[in-house]
């Protein structure tokens, strides 16, 4: 006899809880869960002793976020009903913050005098809750209508659609009207089969299914479908990422961009999938009617309230240490030895420049591209992988196995609403990130051509399909290549040995050449580093220590990103301008004596990448002017890499020793005096009849390479013939 005093002696709940009396439900009745919930929204008070939901409701009128643990806390068994039965109790939560809300309202109505009742709307409730998220893969049918949270990674989003909420019925016969409500989420409303008119005498009775739906005076909220998959982390090994559809409505929707990490609470129901599979009634697809959402990475866009005051005070102190930098570059890649410069190009990157935009609406770009190029067993894939897991954004993708579609975006067609959407690829998941690009000279060079607008104005135009749009992509890129041959040939100019176009190496700020040196004393101790870093001691020791390492680097990039912006001092301007004039003007010195241009074109572009290296170095010590020293460090970096690359090549070793010289010039005459003016030899026949003459081969190869430079000599056939010209 528990519900007799509570005024629900002739109330029946057949409407709302079809099981009437039904022990899973209880003793708690509709009614006197609604009384709960008011008292919950209205009374509970947190730690400080603040009614939080009551603020709440009054500030944000249109929705409430509720704890769990709250509600645990306030009545476990209100909060184990959510849990079990949100589709029945969720509603009257929600009607239960709107009357609360209603009384708080008619407070501040009946002070001001006028004693009429405000009009409030509904109010959205969203769940939060701490538990961990369950695995995608273990939802299955026995969490069918319960709460379930997973977590995982949007890869498309729907258009906004309108979903009714009460449809409104007219009787064709009689003018009859009728309202039905539709069921929440992706599913229907039911359409009765007649009409309750009674016809008078001599009235046509109406017919079966006599309704039919007028559009104009139903009501809609706003829905969304997304698509979430698997966070690449949890996918099992050697299988797919599995992907669920998510219904949201009203405030939820337009939230989320593809690409963003979500953690969602909704309930897990079904919908009939299309009127195709006649045959399967039973048959339902499971999609997930979010209740909650809340984006796991803190993007930059809310600022820097991401992190405590703790941690800002403990960024702040390391920032001034004397040591910063060095202790920075330490950190990137701690498993790799040696390679000190090609580290700190990659904390550059990690840290960026700053972004700026013209009074004209210009946008300069502020991120630092890195081309590693080099031999094979360099390490350079292991810093690819580094800079995956450190960055905040990250995407790692291979060059053979990534074409233009799937770097920018593809167009695809719905097959449901056979309606085209956008689904965005590396460059767009990575917006606000880094792209690594492994094996960058494998890719098919029309591949290549779609990044080129991407790395420079840092968009991503696509006109397919009928969309014509123009989407961010304000990325790093880090790419990694071989040289055309495998290994760097240093008997090869620079234009051969790295044998990508200048369009795209004039977008890299940085270009290292990564090469395989024998030296004894070095092997050595990379031998010993790789011996101790294998023989598991070592690892162990480190594992924790370089675990928070990992992640406090991850945290203080995402706070230096977001709130430092340095810009270059004066005096630093000054050096800039006078040390770029000095460079141009030794480049065409070089280009005066050799007749030829450098491999790497020096241009007003890489000028830019100096002042972006030198934000970035003024970044890393959350300064907000760029000053002297951080200049003369990036002219270092880029001295060692870019500008060495352009010197790099046979022309270094024209002069190495002076009885080399002699020789190659000795050779030069005998092919001279051994080819007349016009004259076809191959090129094997020539090497030995020269070979006889005691020379080296590698000696008369050089003296080829230098005359087919300055166009002495020309070959023929695919290298087989050589002909001599005037």
């Amino acid at each position: 006899m528990s519900g007799w005093d509570e005024g629900a002696v002739f109330y029946s709940d057949q409407a709302q809880f079809p099981h009437g009396g039904d022990p899973d439900h209880g003793s708690l009745t509709r009614h006197a869960a609604l009384r709960k919930f008011k008292e919950f929204v209205r009374g509970f008070s947190g730690e400080k002793g603040d009614f939080a939901y009551r603020e709440s409701l009054v500030h944000n009128p249109d929705h409430l976020t509720v704890a769990m643990e709250d509600l645990d806390a306030f009545d476990a068994d209100l909060a184990d009903k959510i849990r079990k039965f949100p589709a029945d109790y969720l509603p009257l939560f929600e009607s239960a913050a709107a009357e609360v809300l209603a009384s708080l309202r008619s407070k501040v109505a009946s002070e001001t005098g006028e004693m009429e009742e405000p009009v409030t709307g509904d109010v959205q409730i969203f769940l939060s809750s701490r538990e961990n998220p369950a695995s995608m893969r273990s939802i299955g049918a026995e969490y069918m209508s319960k709460l379930v949270k997973i977590a995982g990674i949007t890869i498309a989003a729907s258009r906004v659609k309108a979903k009714a909420t009460y449809v409104t019925l007219l009787c064709k016969n009689c003018k009859n009207i009728k309202t039905v409500a539709c069921r929440p989420g992706l599913g229907g409303a039911i359409v009765p089969r007649s009409c309750e008119h009674v016809p008078q005498p001599g009235e046509e009775p109406c017919p079966l299914d006599p309704w039919v739906v007028s559009p104009d005076k139903s009501k809609y909220v706003d829905l969304q479908t997304l698509k979430l998959q698997e966070n690449p982390e949890d996918v099992p090994t050697g299988e797919l990422p599995r992907n669920m559809l998510l219904s949201v409505d009203r405030h939820l929707v337009q939230a989320v961009v593809p690409g963003t990490r979500l953690t969602v609470i909704g309930i897990y129901s079904v919908y009939q999938a299309s009127a195709a599979q006649k045959g399967a009634v039973g048959v339902k697809q499971p999609y997930i009617r979010v209740v909650g959402m809340e984006q796991t990475r803190e993007m930059s866009s809310n600022g820097p309230s991401a992190f405590s005051l703790d941690e800002e005070l403990e960024f702040k102190e390391f920032a001034q240490r004397p040591d910063a930098y060095i202790k920075l570059c330490s950190m990137i890649a701690p498993s790799i030895y040696g390679h000190d410069d090609v580290k700190k190009a990659l904390a550059c990157l990690l840290f960026g420049g700053s972004m700026k935009r013209l009074p004209d609406g210009v946008r300069l770009r502020g991120d630092i591209h890195v081309l590693l190029l080099g031999d094979p067993s360099t390490a350079k894939s292991q810093f690819l992988k580094f800079v995956e897991k450190t960055a905040p954004i990250a995407v790692y993708t291979s060059g053979k196995g990534s074409s233009a579609a799937g770097l920018t975006a593809s167009v695809i067609r719905d097959n449901s609403s056979r309606e085209f959407y956008l689904e965005g690829g590396a460059m767009v998941l990575s917006d606000g990130g880094v792209v690594c690009i492994d094996e960058f000279d494998k890719m098919r060079p029309e591949d290549r051509v779609a990044i080129h607008e991407a790395m420079e104005q840092q968009t991503i135009s696509i006109a397919k399909a009928g969309i014509t749009t123009v989407l961010n992509s304000r990325t790093s890129v880090l790419a990694a290549a071989n040289p055309p041959s495998g290994r760097y040939d240093d008997l090869k100019t620079a234009q051969d040995n790295i044998d990508l176009q200048t369009t795209i190496l004039s977008r890299f700020d940085l270009i290292f050449i990564v090469k395989d040196v024998r030296m004894y004393e070095q092997d050595k101790q990379i031998a010993s580093h790789i011996i101790k870093v294998h023989a598991s001691g070592a690892a162990a020791a480190k594992t924790n220590d370089s675990l928070e390492g990992e992640n406090w680097l991850k945290r203080y990039i995402e706070y230096c990103r977001v709130s430092c912006l340095p810009r270059l001092s004066e005096k630093a301007a000054e050096m800039l301008q006078n040390k770029y004039v000095e460079i141009r003007q030794r480049m065409r010195r070089q280009a005066h004596e050799t007749g030829r241009s450098a491999a790497v074109p020096i241009t007003v572009r890489q000028l830019e990448a100096i002042i972006r290296l030198s934000e970035a170095l003024a970044k890393m010590r959350l300064t907000s002017v760029a000053t002297q020293e951080h200049v003369e460090e990036a002219f270092r970096l880029f001295n060692v890499s870019t500008l060495d690359a352009a010197r790099s090549g046979i022309n270094e070793h024209l002069n190495l020793t002076p009885e080399i010289a002699n020789e190659i010039k000795q050779a030069e005459t005998q092919i001279k005096r051994r080819m007349g003016i016009g004259s076809h030899l191959s090129e094997r026949r020539l090497i030995d009849d020269l070979t006889r003459m005691g020379m080296n081969e590698s000696i008369i190869r050089r003296a080829l390479l230098i005359m087919h430079q300055r166009e002495e000599v020309e070959y023929k056939r695919e290298r087989r013939v050589i002909v001599r010209k005037a």
